[in-house]
């Protein structure tokens, strides 16, 4: 666990390496949200006739979510095994590869296949969300740095909607560039799982040269990855290249290829019972219902705007029929404005708010709000005019997005210091990961289900009902949840061994040193006065490069 020596400074947020994350994650949310609005076209083109496109959307998406149930879990143990790195890099990778093969389907049968691969891979929510809360353990900047991996998550969300109605069927949207091209015409849904794979390939390539690996056990290991990152770095920087670098190798290796074991860090498996916790638990529940109904309604929003135009029938309050009977590019551009509305918020309202009223707060507040917005989206179909009718949906989708934009990191914050220890994180994250899959699956396909229902009946509320049902329970099983204390703060903090004898304590620029009883107040001065002198001297301890000397030279 990070600790700072007496003398350190404030915290500060890891910038530069919080970055380097948010550029690993931006792939996978426009890999996901960039088939919202031609996944209706695509199951239609598959023969599917138009009443059941719903119910194939809901169990396309279902599919996800199910592999994703059954795998992620081991994701993040296997992140807690080899470390977080590793994992990130290949997640994305297998990630990218599901994408293209679902841009190239031809068929239902392998359109299902490729989401259900998809599921399978994701494994980097849990593994990401664990990645930050090692990196920044103080309470007091959580709000801002939780806020970052849902900021990147609205940012895709408006890109991927861009890219999937824009690109989609390129032949028929683009006639002057395409028309002519029997490779479009073939795989009409390819060119922007195309587009997508290049923020895959740039975001896995940056990982590789300069993401820090946070995992306590394998942080000290040798990181060929970075060290070329560096030596490039220093290339195009223009920065020598003939002096030696200061690298993480010469404080942690005893030049003989082998880690000093001053450096050894307890790596026993946590135990599912030290995970569940009757805090986490509840966190846990909390999180997969907001899952259930929060993925469902975008999900389900879609078909509902490119349902055909329908107003025969109508016996309100409840009975009617019809949707908007907009195409794709269309919907793209109202989740494009959606997104953007919800990328403003999450980086301007959610950090403030939640410094200043709490997480919990804000986490009852927000979940009051998704049952009004689900109860009242199927009406909006009524109002005379189309105009009328895309801005009212609109109005509440922003709504739902300003409530969504502070439950997802508030429920995360909440459950991440929930957990007794970091150490217990990426088993945690990888079944908050596992039980919110089951919820997004569970959600879609039971809401197209009842949405096909619906619209067979003329009842459309009934799938939007049932979505306000659930938000009503998530909403009341707030009022259990205890805001608990987290792990960082200003007191250096230790980790023990099993057997108690050693402490190992990581100073603010990741060195770590073993010292017994009466040694340790020596070793923080000690350590005080080294990092001081650093900092003079050498230039040590820049956020960009910890380790490079004031030169920045090799």
């Amino acid at each position: 666990m990070l600790s700072k020596t007496k003398t350190s400074r404030e915290p500060k947020l890891p910038v530069t390496q919080l970055l380097i994350l948010s550029i690993c994650r931006f792939a996978e949310p426009v890999a996901l949200t960039g088939v919202f609005p031609y996944l209706p076209e695509m199951i239609e083109s598959f023969g599917v006739p138009p009443n059941e496109v719903a119910k194939w959307a809901g169990i396309t998406s279902a599919v996800f979510s199910i592999s994703q149930c059954l795998t992620a879990i081991q994701w993040g143990r296997a992140s807690d095994k080899y470390g977080r790195k590793p994992i990130i890099l290949m997640a994305m990778s297998f990630a990218m590869t599901s994408s293209l093969l679902f841009g190239f389907s031809r068929s239902l049968k392998w359109a299902i296949f490729a989401r259900a691969l998809s599921g399978a891979s994701n494994g980097n929510v849990g593994i990401l969300r664990t990645t930050v809360a090692e990196m920044v353990p103080q309470k007091s900047l959580q709000p801002r740095a939780f806020s970052i991996l849902p900021l990147v998550w609205q940012i895709g969300s408006i890109v991927g909607p861009i890219l999937g109605g824009a690109l989609a069927s390129p032949a028929k949207k683009m006639p002057q560039w395409f028309g002519n091209s029997t490779f479009f015409k073939t795989f009409p849904f390819a060119l922007p799982n195309l587009v997508n794979s290049i923020f895959f390939t740039v975001g896995i390539i940056e990982g590789v040269l300069f993401l820090k690996e946070s995992n306590e056990a394998k942080k000290f290991n040798r990181d060929y990855g970075r060290v070329m990152g560096s030596y490039l770095k220093g290339l195009f920087t223009g920065r020598g290249r003939h002096s030696r670098r200061i690298s993480e190798d010469d404080f942690e290796y005893d030049g003989s290829g082998s880690q000093s074991k001053r450096n050894t860090v307890p790596t026993a498996p946590p135990r599912y019972r030290e995970v569940f916790t009757p805090q986490s638990n509840l966190n846990l529940l909390c999180y997969c219902i907001l899952a259930l109904h929060g993925v469902a309604y975008d999900q389900l929003l879609p078909v509902f705007m490119h349902s055909p135009i329908d107003r025969s029938g109508v016996s309100l309050p409840f009975r009617f029929r019809g949707g908007f009977g907009i195409d794709s590019g269309r919907i793209g551009v109202i989740f494009m404005a959606y997104g953007v509305f919800s990328m403003i918020t999450q980086f301007t309202l959610f950090p403030y708010f939640t410094n200043k009223f709490g997480a919990l707060t804000m986490m009852r507040i927000c979940t009051l709000v998704f049952p009004i917005a689900y109860f009242i989206t199927p009406f909006t179909v009524l109002l005379p005019t189309e105009t009328l009718q895309q801005a009212a949906i609109l109005a509440v989708m922003i709504v739902k997005g300003l409530a969504g934009v502070f439950a997802f990191p508030c429920i995360t914050i909440l459950m991440t210091n929930s957990a007794k220890s970091l150490r217990l994180l990426g088993t945690l994250n990888g079944v908050a990961t596992s039980l919110s899959a089951i919820g997004r699956a569970a959600g879609p396909y039971t809401c197209g289900t009842l949405f096909t229902w619906g619209v067979s009946h003329d009842y459309p509320v009934v799938a939007w009902w049932f979505l306000a049902f659930f938000a009503a329970l998530g909403h009341i099983s707030t009022w259990w949840l205890v805001e608990m204390d987290g792990f960082g703060g200003k007191e250096p903090e230790t980790e023990s061994s099993d057997d108690g004898s050693d402490d190992i304590m990581l100073d603010e620029r990741g060195m770590s040193t073993t010292h017994t009883g009466a040694d340790a107040d020596m070793h923080d001065d000690a350590a005080a006065a080294l990092l001081d002198s650093e900092d003079k001297d050498s230039g040590i301890g820049n956020e960009d490069e910890p380790l490079l000397g004031k030169e920045g030279k090799i």
